[in-house]
This record gives C-alpha cells, structure tokens and sequence, in this order.
C-alpha cells in the first residue's frame, strides 16, 4: 500500500472569484463603460448638432409681412390703358416702387403714425422683391388695375430679423442697412396689428433672390432640381447595378478578369466623390457638350458614384440567399435564369432595395461632384428638363441646381440672413434623407421573407 500525496494547492470554490476572474470581469466593466461612454458622446454630438441647425434654421420658415391698402392706378401699372398683359409688362419694377412707397406713407398718415422718415427711408423697410410681387400681381390679373386692394408685403431682411431677435436696436446703430427709428416704427406697427409674422411656404416653394434679398429667397428650384437629378439616377443606376450584380454573382466565371472586376468596383465606393465630378466635367461637359449645370448631367454623374454601392448590395443581398434556394428550383428543372429571377430575386429584393435607398440618399448628399459641373450658378428659373441646348445632344435640360448646392452658395453669401436660410435648407434636406430612410425601412419589412 502506497501513501497517496497530500496536495498542498488552495482549495477553490465555484461560488468564490479568484483573482484572475476578477480582473477579467473588471476589464469586460471597463470595456462595456468604455462602449456606454462612446455612444454617449456620439448622441452628445447629434444633439448639439441638431440644436445647432434647429435653433438657426427653424425662424427661415416664417417671414415678416407688412399688410396696407394699395391704390393700382392706371397711369402707373397700364399708362396705354389697353389692359394688356404684354404691354404692362414694359412697366418695370422701377415703376412699382414708389406706387408702394407712396401707399406706404398713407397708410401711416392714415394711422396717425408720425415719423420724421422720408419716402426713401419707408420704402427701405420693404423687401426689394414687394414690387416685384405687386407687378406679378397686376399682370396676372388686369382686372386689379384701378382698384385698391389690401396686400399682404414681404418687409426687408433687417426688419424681419429684428421680429426674429436676430437684429437688435444696438446692433441697428452699426449698421448701414437699417436705423433704430426703422426699428422703432415697424414695432408700432406689429403692436397695431400690420405687422405680422407667419408661415412662410415660400421658402419651400419660390426659387432663390438675390444677394440683397434674403426675405424672399426659396428652394423650389433646388428641390425640383434635385428630384430631377435623383429620377435620372434610379432610372439608370438601379436596372445597371442590379443587371451587373446578377451577372458578376451569378453568372461570371470565377478568374482573374472577374476578381480585377470585383476590386475596381470596390475601390471606386472609396474613391472620392470630386473625383466623379472630374470625371462628368471631362465627359459628359467637354467632350459630349452637355448643357453645363443640367439635371441631366448631374444625375449621370450622381449615377457613376452610386452604381458601386448599388451594385455591392445587391450583391450582398444576392449571396445572402441560402444555396437551398437555387438547388431546390434547378431540382424541380427550372432553369438556371428562371432559378434567379423567380426565387433568388424576390428573396433578394428587400436589400436590393435598401441598398438602392441608401445610395440614392447618399447622392442627394452630394456637393463637390456638383459644383464642378457648375451648378453652383444663380438660378432664378424653374429648370425643364426637356428643353434643347444643343444641336448634337437633346434633352440636356436648363440650368439647375440642388439642395446641398444651394446650402453652399447661401453660405457663401455676405448677408447674416442667408445663414438663417441655408441652416432652414439643412433641416429641409434633413427631413429628405429621413424620409428615405424610412422609405427603406418599411421596405425592407414589406417584402422581407423568411425561410
């Protein structure tokens, strides 16, 4: 009989941590804090951001307006007489200015408002778009010439961000624009009702003004820009991306030729989106003679640089199909064609489509590629996209521009007015690319199937 040794190790227990269980559990805390702390300030982030162009966008959809009796008189509107359109239109805005001056001083003196301000100095509180909107007015309908009619005048940039908080009367003293009395008046007249600041549609609807103009600039042609551009994309871009991906996934030998294919495609999802733009100046404005700035060529460009991210989803989406699918159809002798487009796509389709999604709201994102084609011009024109430029090439359409474009050229502007409206933009090109995405959520869970 042997004598068993006595072990001399430290009992250990299931229910008692030894050291190195310990540490391990204080590393996986840290580690999950360290997770906590990243999400936090990446929420941190997005919030200030958002406060941010909330807080310096929200007061661009409403305006200051200025409401008064204005006499149309026929020696001023129709000196012929003839009540025709196109002979009042040779009355300039330059007529209508002091017709609104002068209606202006009434309506004051009609008030019992006194002011030590002249006709020049009342005018200048109006917007230089109120003729304008009058003239527009009056040639839409003759029937107003020779009646009063009680119109409802965009006030300038200055008086409405004094109603915004934006101008202040320490601030009017400065500056060469607007006088503290201007000020002073246009609160007597907001406290008498005349003065009021609403919703202004027009900011969604009216295209851009000029630099001395920011009360009446609009986005309406940015947007049907960029809706015209993002309908040449998917017109193009989804049955391309789709077509490729079907046939580099499905049908494409496995060689060298196809890997070189594979690595190009994902290198050109990397490659910087100016790079595109370089590419759309060259080809499509150089040497095809495109119109410079057109929808069209913007949405081929936008195509190019969407077309690879199109095509790795559907891809990704493509391969996610179980192999089950494909031998379960080849079995009962579909073809493999038929396998592809009747089992394997539909099965495909809702990746497909968030894919296409994603990569759309990716292109309507897009600046530089845009403004090297030129679309960062002054449009005042609603763009048509079937107008013809060019004797080569038809349907180049009319000069345009997008969203982004138009947050950039808005920044550039010298007026602080115009940071209110491109932080307005912003928020407009926010709520797009939310509603896409959500677009590709409920996408993705109508057609999805489970197998």
């Amino acid at each position: 009989m042997t004598d068993m040794p006595i072990s001399t190790a430290p009992k250990r227990s299931l229910f008692a941590a030894d050291a190195r269980t310990v540490r391990r559990n204080r590393a996986e805390r840290r580690f999950r804090a360290y997770g906590m702390a990243a999400v936090g300030v990446g929420i941190l982030a997005l919030i200030v951001l958002l406060v941010s162009i909330l807080g310096n966008g929200l007061s661009s959809f409403r305006q200051t307006y200025v409401s008064f009796p204005i006499e149309l008189t026929a020696e001023r509107v129709d000196p012929d007489g003839n009540r025709d359109p196109g002979e009042m239109a040779r009355v300039t805005t330059f007529g209508y200015l002091p017709l609104l001056a002068a209606a202006f001083e009434a309506h004051l003196d009609a008030e019992g408002i006194e002011t030590d301000m002249g006709v020049r100095e009342l005018a200048a509180m109006l917007s230089e778009e109120a003729p304008a909107q009058i003239r527009g007015m009056v040639l839409a309908n003759p029937d107003l010439v020779g009646q009063t009619i009680d119109a409802q005048i965009l006030m300038g940039g200055r008086i409405d961000g004094f109603f915004k908080g934006r101008v202040t009367m320490e601030s009017a003293e400065r500056d060469s624009n607007v006088t503290p009395a201007q000020l002073e008046l246009a609160q007597i007249l907001a406290d008498r009702g005349a003065v009021e600041t609403r919703f202004n549609w027009d900011f969604i609807t009216a295209p851009d003004a000029s630099g001395s103009r920011p009360e009446a600039a609009g986005l309406g042609v940015a947007i049907i820009g960029s809706f015209y551009m993002m309908l040449v994309v998917l017109v193009l871009a989804l049955p391309i991306g789709v077509a490729a991906s079907i046939y580099l996934e499905e049908f494409a030998p496995k060689n060298r030729l196809t890997d070189l294919i594979e690595v190009n495609i994902s290198n050109l999802a990397a490659v910087p989106s100016i790079v595109f733009g370089i590419l759309g100046l060259a080809v499509f404005i150089n040497f095809m003679e495109f119109n410079q700035s057109s929808p069209l060529v913007g949405g081929l460009v936008l195509t190019l640089m969407t077309l690879p991210t199109i095509i790795i989803a559907t891809r990704a989406s493509l391969r996610a199909v179980p192999p089950s699918i494909r031998q379960a159809a080849l079995g009962l002798g579909a073809s493999k064609t038929q396998s592809i487009f009747h089992h394997v796509l539909p099965l495909a389709a809702p990746g497909i489509l968030t894919g296409t999604i994603i990569g759309l709201a990716q292109a309507l994102g897009e600046t530089a590629p845009l403004l090297l084609i030129g679309m960062v011009a002054f449009v005042r024109e609603y763009p048509d996209l079937m107008s013809v430029h060019s004797n080569s090439f038809p349907l180049m359409g009319d000069g345009a521009t997008a969203l982004p474009v138009q947050v950039y050229s808005w920044t550039q502007r010298s007026d602080p007015a115009f940071v209110e409206r491109a932080s307005g933009a912003i928020i407009v090109l926010l709520v797009f690319l939310l509603c896409m995405n959500l677009i590709a959520i409920l996408l993705r869970r109508r057609f999805e199937r489970r197998w």
